[in-house]
């Protein structure tokens, strides 16, 4: 099984905030992959090496300076309830609304879903920045949110 159903994953809530709330036809789209395919997908995209953002090193490109180009506020945004994803990212990503993304928090947990979905509920994952990465299939641009507010804009290696 590719997927697990929602509810399971101990930080839906994110996804059934009152103060945000998802249209049912958006919540469909965003699905928490199995941890056998979260695995696969972070070993082949994220890193070989480390199990969570917190552990990045150097020797892997998302421990490498020289992978990011910019350093952003997305706390900003999110503060002020911007119902739309910050220019400066869609600018930076130049992706098309159907894009299939990938919102990474670990080697076991990553959500799938459209770009014009994250798009529209990009404040309900901010709930779970710490350093999760934004990346989409078949693209090199990347946004890694950090939990102090702020997002690094960069490129992984081609594949």
């Amino acid at each position: 099984m590719n997927y697990i159903a929602l509810d399971e994953f101990k930080k839906a809530w994110v996804f059934r905030h009152k103060d945000l709330p998802i249209e049912e036809q958006d919540l469909a789209q965003i699905k928490l992959m199995s941890a056998g395919r979260s695995a696969t997908l972070w070993t082949t995209m994220v890193s070989k090496e480390k199990d969570h953002p917190d552990f990045f090193v150097s020797s892997e490109w998302t421990g490498d300076s020289k992978s990011w180009q910019e350093s952003v506020n997305w706390e900003a945004k999110w503060e002020a309830e911007e119902p739309e994803l910050p220019e400066v990212f869609t600018t930076f990503l130049g992706w098309e609304d159907n894009t299939t993304v990938y919102f990474c928090l670990s080697r076991e947990h990553v959500i799938e879903t459209r770009f014009d979905v994250f798009k529209r509920t990009w404040q309900n994952f901010m709930f779970l920045a710490d350093g999760s990465l934004l990346l989409g299939k078949k693209r090199d641009a990347v946004i890694q949110f950090l939990a102090d507010g702020s997002a690094k804009l960069g490129h992984r290696p081609k594949d």
